[in-house]
């Protein structure tokens, strides 16, 4: 949850000294090493001393962060074998010796093997995916990686990949064989389960041969130390989190819904990145020399060195062509007649429109019931005239009463969260004036953030529509209509049970004024938990609707609850 820069500026300012402790006069891989070894040890002091209730950080979470970086690398089980594990196992007491200062050792050791490992588990899944499965054979899977072991040697390691790979096929198969049962065309409905075996078989094989291209060839080493550092964090509580600059970028875009880009839509064909369409205006359409179709093979940040994004995801490749205000990237194409042209441009504001709030009517006889939909308590704090969700729902409300609707329904279901300012200038809209949210910080002092403002722009029937994905500010807003006895909420059993405040907090020299993003990233960490004004927090609990209507999310583990390292429950 986001909230304003204050804290940010007295955490930013006490740990000023260790962020200019990251310049180093080192060269190469020293180099990279010494600012790991400083942004590890930094982040460590910062979890032990700010975090809203830290876990001591000594063998046993060095033993947790261990398995978990391992599991997370490996979740199918079927890359390391256990002698590779085994030889990493004097790694697992020393995690916590790394982040009170020591060297990092566990990361590049588990590199080597991961890289080696990696190349033959690609030959070996092609090797099974060549021949055909006998599905007559009766086998025993699990596909829960938590429930198995890594692979004793070679030969077991072979037949977790083989059994695997016969399970995805088999999933594959059945689909292709419902689609056969429904099909009203003859060259489907003749297909035979040979022909839709193999069919099955290249599915696979092509989604395998994607995740394992882009394991390779758009995750590096720098990427598996930045899930080093989220796998500690992630020790103290599922929300604090390492950002490195990119993803603090796209975080931030995701809070605003505006960034700096080209204004084009991507997608990805055949393990190429290929332009869709262009949006007028912006500097793609622009340019004059980019057309639908084209194929983006390098994307470069202005004049440095050019990175091959052949086998990338769009999200990845999206990462690279977005920047910060007024750089240059520059685009290698391939034109549809071949032709390979080098376009320059510089990025842009781009506006998400879809990522604001909405209206809509819906009539039914005489009756009008208005609708709001809202994806996220988002917030631009860095530019004054940026959008606020709470100035965009008022906005929509005094649309619908306009149109003089009977009621307003507000859709909350899947909304993550965000600005917990925001939140409490959303709810000010439909009640008179009074506390919203209780916050406690780690000393135990407690404060009350209130709306003041003593009108209330909509007063009529309010019905708050939540699901088990809406969490934190969401939680906040549906718990206070609650309490106030103010609208009806509706929705599954209980929300996502997340009560727990997050606040940036940057490493390293900036990159960006504008933006205020850092060389070394931020870390988004606990700093507070929140409560409703009835004292009891949603934190594990969430908040339960006044009507459940349960939905097919109740069967999935996905909640506060289900994680366990999350806070516990207290009021």
């Amino acid at each position: 949850m986001k909230s304003r820069k204050g804290l940010l500026v007295l955490i930013a300012f006490a740990f000023g000294v260790l962020f200019i402790a990251f310049r180093t006069n080192d060269n190469g891989n020293d180099k990279s090493l010494e600012q790991r070894k400083k942004l590890l040890a930094s982040i460590g002091i910062l979890l032990e001393q700010q975090h809203y209730s830290p876990k001591k950080i000594d063998d046993a979470f060095s033993k947790q962060v261990f398995k978990k970086f391992l599991e997370d690398l490996d979740s199918y089980k079927f890359i390391f074998i256990q002698s590779d594990i085994n030889s990493l196992k004097k790694y697992e007491t020393t995690v916590d010796d790394e982040i009170h200062g020591g060297d990092v050792e566990f990361v590049p050791a588990t590199e080597k093997i991961y890289t080696k490992r990696i190349a033959e588990t690609v030959d070996l899944i092609q090797e099974v995916l060549s021949k055909p499965f006998d599905f007559a054979v009766d086998e025993m899977f699990v596909s829960d990686g938590d429930k198995v072991s890594f692979a004793a040697n070679e030969a077991e390691r072979k037949d977790m990949i083989r059994k695997t790979m016969k399970f995805l096929t088999l999933e594959r198969l059945v689909d292709l064989q419902e689609q056969r049962e429904k099909s009203i065309v003859d060259s489907i409905k003749n297909r035979t389960d040979q022909v839709l075996e193999k069919n099955a078989r290249q599915l696979v094989a092509k989604a395998m041969n994607k995740l394992f291209t882009r394991n390779r060839v758009t995750q590096k080493e720098d990427d598996r130390f930045n899930m080093y550092l989220n796998v500690i964090t992630n020790q103290m509580d599922p929300h604090s989190d390492y950002f490195p600059p990119i993803e603090k970028r796209a975080f931030d875009e995701q809070m605003t819904n505006r960034f700096f880009g080209i204004g084009a839509q991507l997608q990805e064909q055949d393990g190429f990145v290929k332009i869709l369409s262009l949006v007028n205006g912006y500097p793609a359409a622009r340019s004059g020399e980019i057309a639908p179709n084209d194929i983006i093979l390098k994307v470069a940040q202005g004049k440095e060195e050019p990175v091959d994004i052949t086998g990338y995801e769009v999200t990845d490749a999206v990462k690279l062509i977005r920047g910060n205000k007024g750089t240059e990237v520059r685009l290698t194409l391939k034109k549809e007649d071949g032709t390979i042209k080098v376009v320059a441009m510089i990025r842009d504001e781009i506006v998400q429109d879809e990522g604001y709030a909405r209206s809509a009517i819906v009539q039914e006889g005489n009756k009008k019931i208005g609708y709001i939909f809202l994806p996220d308590f988002y917030a631009d704090f860095e530019d004054p005239k940026g959008h606020r969700c709470s100035e965009d729902v008022a906005q929509e409300i005094i649309k619908l009463k306009d149109e003089n609707v009977d009621g307003i329904v507000l859709d909350l279901r899947f909304n993550g969260g965000g600005s917990l300012y925001e939140v409490v200038q959303m709810v000010g809209l439909f009640i008179n004036q009074g506390p919203i949210v209780q916050v406690r910080d780690k000393e135990g002092k407690s404060s009350i953030l209130s709306d003041n403002n003593p009108s209330v722009l909509y007063d009529g029937p309010l019905a708050v529509m939540v699901n088990e994905l809406s969490a934190s500010a969401s939680e906040i807003f549906a718990a206070a209509i609650q309490d106030y006895k103010r609208g009806i909420v509706i929705g599954s059993t209980s929300t996502y049970g997340k009560g727990t405040v997050q606040r940036t907090v940057p490493f390293g020299k900036p990159i960006d004024y504008t933006s205020g993003r850092t060389e070394f990233g931020a870390v988004k960490l606990t700093f507070q938990k929140f409560y409703r004004i009835n004292g009891g927090s949603t934190q594990m609990k969430g908040v339960i609707p006044d009507i459940v209507l349960p939905d097919t999310y109740e069967y999935l583990k996905i909640r506060e609850k289900d994680n366990p390292v999350s806070l516990p429950w207290d009021e």
